[in-house]
């Protein structure tokens, strides 16, 4: 059974996010899979991201060094097949809650730096993006570091771009958005 892991980076628990997580859910669900949402405002850090301890490039885990509730979930990553980020649109970016965890990423990677090589656990999964924004700007400029990742990952990457999705929890509204959604969870 394919295992899906969804990191929810808004803090709304009814906003625009939160739907399109429900509806995407809905979709893959009918395909059988696993789904795992894991709320990513309510983890508890020791850091705020990644702190470049580079503790991670000494051991031979695919670990983070600080134990904290992002420690487990890094470690999830690497053992599903599809990784989703879903956001909120904050001032062109993720919000603060998936890129603490989007930079801790960094301890599920190996570098060489003499040899020039990498190697990571998450290598062949899919990499997914979930994104809102109240107005048709921006998430172009948001979708770039995470397909970039995934090409340099070796992921698959896809994405849901949903502009014009209004105030929070207004996307409830748009049937269209919803099938779409639906679909793309589908598909995954």
């Amino acid at each position: 059974m394919k295992k899906i892991l969804i990191l929810s980076g808004s803090p709304k628990k009814n906003g625009n996010t939160a739907t399109l997580i429900k509806w995407f859910c809905e979709g893959a669900q009918s395909n059988g899979v696993e789904i795992e949402v894991i709320q990513t405002v309510s983890l508890k850090q020791k850091s705020n991201g990644c702190m470049s301890c580079r503790q991670c490039q000494k051991s031979d885990k695919y670990e983070c060094a600080v134990n904290d509730e992002v420690k487990p979930v890094l470690m999830k990553m690497a053992k599903v097949d599809v990784i989703v980020m879903a956001t909120p649109l904050y001032f062109f970016s993720e919000s603060a809650q998936i890129k603490m965890v989007f930079d801790r990423m960094f301890s599920l990677y190996k570098w060489d730096n003499k040899a020039s090589t990498m190697e990571t656990v998450l290598k062949g999964k899919n990499f997914v993006l979930i994104a809102s924004a109240y107005e048709d700007v921006g998430l172009d400029v948001l979708e770039k570091p995470f397909a970039l990742t995934a090409d340099y990952t070796g992921m698959k990457f896809k994405s849901l771009l949903i502009p014009n999705a209004g105030v929070s929890g207004e996307i409830k509204n748009k049937t269209d958005v919803r099938e779409k959604a639906i679909a793309f969870g589908k598909s995954i």
